[in-house]
């Protein structure tokens, strides 16, 4: 019989090799619900992980949606690290996109180029503001960051929805519930011809270079993990736990924020209800995948990319329901959780006694 033994240390093998069995188990799963649900298997496993990656075009589309999911998980890493809970970069996300639409429908035939930095800029504040709120709530009154940071996505949601459905809403748009799209001046600049990836990946790649400095290299990196590790002894060594936390909630919004930013300036091009994609809490997943390391989060971003093309995907070519996506995130997930057991413990077989 199998039996779990407790291991006298965490073993190093297991926590990198963890991600790659969850992705195995995660493949198993997913053969056996194509299975059930009376598709062909291989066609499926295909569809997820080969047609993303297929040709060039297919990889520009990858990274487009890679650049998200791995800007806000290297904010989210920084928390993680803090033992700060960020659940709401979601909302974050949002209010980081509409403060940059609000910008963006500030141009008009004579603005510049220089809206671009603005509409950046305007994003990272929100973020900032938004996530600044849980951060202000859980220093002066110890509220949950988890629940409060959690709320705040739904209420995101509903000013989101408030401006679209009203004082924002194009009057030429057909009573859709949209703005206006945004004039060209104001689009994220492409990197090349042809493909809708823009320097949102550039700043992603800068950012996963700036974590990895600054979370291993410099001082204040190296108190924030103290902090999260061991917060006693953070304290003992005169670390402050406020200055912690507001760093990394207002580093998580910020990232966020230039995600939603990015996003509505670049491949949507206007405010929707539809702005909110669930990158936020695809984000929570790619930072635990990628170790909460800078680089590892970097491999997470592109296989969680691969999930929500190849849900797309699924849908148009196989017929499957939408949220086939979020099946396979939830399933990457418990798979992770289910295999992060082997770094603190590991499988005896044992005789079953007579």
């Amino acid at each position: 019989m199998l039996k779990l033994e407790a291991r006298p240390q965490p073993s190093g093998f297991w926590g990198y090799a963890s991600p790659i069995l969850a992705l195995l188990v995660t493949v198993v799963i997913g053969v056996i619900l194509f299975i059930a649900l009376g598709k062909d298997p291989v066609r499926g496993l295909q569809v997820f992980f080969w047609e993303p990656i297929r040709n060039l075009y297919a990889v520009s589309e990858l990274m487009v949606k890679a650049t998200p999911l791995l800007i806000i998980a290297l904010g989210l890493a920084v928390c993680f690290r803090s033992n700060v809970w960020n659940i709401g970069a979601e909302g974050q996300f949002v209010i980081g996109a509409i403060t940059a639409g609000g910008v963006a429908l500030l141009a008009d035939k004579t603005t510049g180029p220089w809206i671009v930095p603005a509409i950046l800029l305007a994003g990272v504040l929100g973020g900032m503001v938004w996530a600044g709120i849980t951060a202000l709530l859980r220093d002066r009154f110890n509220a949950n960051e988890i629940l409060v940071s959690l709320m705040l996505v739904y209420v995101a949601v509903q000013v989101l929805n408030y401006l679209v459905y009203g004082p924002w809403k194009d009057p030429l748009g057909y009573n859709f519930p949209q703005t206006k799209t945004f004039d060209a001046v104001t689009k994220i600049p492409r990197l090349m011809d042809g493909s809708r990836v823009n320097i949102g990946l550039l700043l992603a790649l800068a950012g996963v270079a700036s974590a990895w400095l600054f979370l291993f290299r410099t001082y204040s990196g190296f108190a924030q993990q103290v902090g999260g590790l061991a917060p006693a002894a953070a304290r003992y060594a005169g670390f402050s736990s406020r200055k912690a936390l507001w760093i990394a909630l207002l580093s998580s919004g910020a990232a966020a924020g230039l995600a939603g930013a990015l996003e509505v300036a670049g491949p949507i091009g206007q405010l929707t209800p539809y702005v909110p994609a669930g990158y936020g809490f695809a984000a929570i997943i790619v930072a635990f995948v990628g170790r909460l390391h800078p680089v590892g989060i970097v491999f997470s971003a592109l296989l969680m990319s691969m999930f929500y093309i190849g849900g797309e995907l699924a849908q148009s070519r196989l017929g499957l329901p939408k949220s086939i996506t979020g099946v396979f995130q939830g399933l990457l997930l418990f798979s992770l959780l289910a295999a992060d057991t082997l770094i603190a413990y590991r499988v005896r077989f044992t005789a079953k006694k007579v």
